[in-house]
């Protein structure tokens, strides 16, 4: 199942007017690929991110999330498809102190009213933390909680994986491995992954780069992509296309 969103507006009110955050902008995941979304604070990378996981409606346009029109949704079919479709990975891993890795992971399945204490260990060793179930927060490295933060957005077997930044309290090496962890877990498990980044340089493993400016989705500027402001339904383009 893949993520579209198809010719999407999102504005807000700016004193008497509005301010566009998102401005028309489409964009298609296929199951099984990462599109890394990069570009400068402020230009609709949060906002984009926010309408994929349906916690904003935008003005128009088509949001569709695992084959599921999203538009006429009520808030309680919103949070249901959320709890069963989408993971988000914080740019903060925000754990909860009091809870082991294990405990933090398990706690997503009984929101669900589900046991779950076998595919918690199964996904912390998929993410290189098998015998890290016991440690809390505290016990764990910056990037043993971020692929804590990982593992518990895989919880309950998204369809949809939006990532929000997250390398930003990584160094170089540790933000290198959470990417290439982030490309090969969205292969294995088949998901539709967004990855919003501002950092370029570990993007040769995902499958498509789009650049946000001004609210409006395209190619990153270079040989292939066009320019800074090209219309919003530029086409993304592959790493070293």
């Amino acid at each position: 199942m893949s993520l579209l969103l198809d010719d999407v507006t999102l504005t807000y009110p700016d004193g008497d007017g509005r301010l566009t955050a998102l401005d028309r902008v489409s964009l298609e995941v296929p199951a099984g690929t990462v599109t890394a979304v990069v570009g400068p604070s402020g230009s609709g990378k949060s906002s984009l991110l926010a309408v994929a996981a349906t916690l904003i409606t935008p003005d128009s346009g088509r949001v569709r999330v695992a084959g599921t029109p999203t538009g006429r949704l009520t808030a309680a079919e919103r949070a249901a498809l959320r709890r069963r479709d989408i993971g988000i990975v914080f740019q903060q891993p925000n754990l909860l102190p009091s809870l082991t890795a294990g405990e933090q992971l398990e706690v997503m399945a009984r929101l669900d009213g589900r046991r779950a204490a076998g595919r918690a260990r199964e996904l912390l060793a998929a993410v290189g933390l098998a015998g890290q179930a016991h440690r809390r927060p505290h016990q764990l490295s910056g990037g043993q909680r971020q692929r804590v933060n990982i593992a518990r957005a895989l919880m309950n077997e998204p369809s949809v994986l939006l990532v929000d930044e997250p390398t930003s309290a990584l160094d170089h090496e540790r933000g290198a491995a959470v990417l290439t962890l982030l490309t090969r877990l969205t292969r294995d498990r088949g998901t539709a992954t967004v990855l919003v980044t501002h950092d370029r340089t570990h993007l040769a493993t995902v499958d498509s780069v789009a650049e946000m400016r001004d609210g409006r989705l395209g190619a990153p500027p270079g040989p292939s992509g066009p320019p800074p402001g090209a219309p919003a339904d530029a086409r993304l383009t592959a790493p070293g296309d």
